[in-house]
């Protein structure tokens, strides 16, 4: 009887902790389940985010993606102005500001040259015609010698006088070189304005023969119109290499590869 009852007091006792076994593996089992739910759902979570993330980057890449046409059009953006990443807005800019023509200080600087050169030829002519000494200009027999430059041979060109045919050019060039006819949009006023330069030019080198060699004098007046002459000429030149040969266009108008590439695209974004 004895014997029988611890036996059942060991069966009970083996029972419940087996019992407290199960149920400690049983909690263990449902947190690790929880725990393995709450790391998947996180992964989840985190893989999403960073799906999201690298769609973000990719979006701002401007790469094309399967998420619709947003990222087409950053493509878009990025890519129509040509290879260095012009942008709309910067073609934009472009056809705002056509027609301006090359900056503002050349062309001040050569309209005021050019009145300069105008109203010394205005007094070169008058003096010619008057037959009247110029103002300042010395009569001895040195190097600076005006009434003897004005009154040679090499004085009439043609039968014209070169006052006169001064007084012509400087006309034209007030009006060739204005803002105006800067800011022209047809190719043949730039066109005629580079012809008149190197003529004036060409004229200028024989004129300094003439006085350096064959009248051995110069006059101070006539220096001065070689002189504006030849600025009017290096400025045309210099505005020519930085704007082109069409200076009343926008510069980043011209045909370069590049924006030839750039209007490839944009057609193709639009079609």
């Amino acid at each position: 009887m004895t014997a029988s009852k611890s036996s059942r007091a060991r069966n009970a006792r083996s029972g419940g902790q087996a019992g407290a076994a199960r149920n400690a593996s049983g909690a263990r089992n449902a947190s690790g389940a929880r725990n393995a739910s709450g790391a998947r759902n996180g992964a989840a979570v985190t893989n999403g985010n960073g799906g999201a993330a690298r769609n973000a980057a990719v979006a701002r890449s401007g790469v094309a993606t399967k998420n619709g046409p947003a990222a087409k059009g950053a493509v878009t953006a990025k890519t129509a102005g040509g290879p260095r990443g012009r942008t709309a807005a910067a073609d934009d800019l472009d056809t705002r500001t056509a027609g301006t023509g090359p900056a503002v200080w050349l062309q001040l600087t050569t309209f005021a040259l050019a009145l300069a050169g105008l109203g010394v030829s205005i007094y070169l002519t008058i003096a010619h015609f008057s037959e009247s000494t110029l103002l300042g200009c010395s009569e001895t027999k040195g190097l600076v010698n005006c009434t003897k430059v004005t009154t040679s041979a090499q004085s009439y060109v043609f039968g014209i006088p070169v006052a006169v045919l001064g007084l012509a050019f400087y006309l034209f060039a007030v009006a060739i070189m204005s803002p105006w006819a800067w800011r022209a949009a047809r190719r043949e006023v730039h066109l005629v304005r580079i012809a008149s330069l190197v003529v004036g030019i060409g004229f200028v080198l024989y004129l300094l023969y003439a006085e350096l060699f064959i009248i051995g004098s110069i006059c101070l007046y006539c220096t001065s119109v070689h002189v504006i002459t030849f600025l009017l000429f290096v400025l045309t030149m210099f505005a020519i290499a930085a704007w082109g040969l069409k200076p009343g266009a926008a510069w980043p108008q011209r045909l370069t590869p590049r924006n030839l590439a750039g209007q490839r695209l944009a057609r193709q974004a639009a079609s």
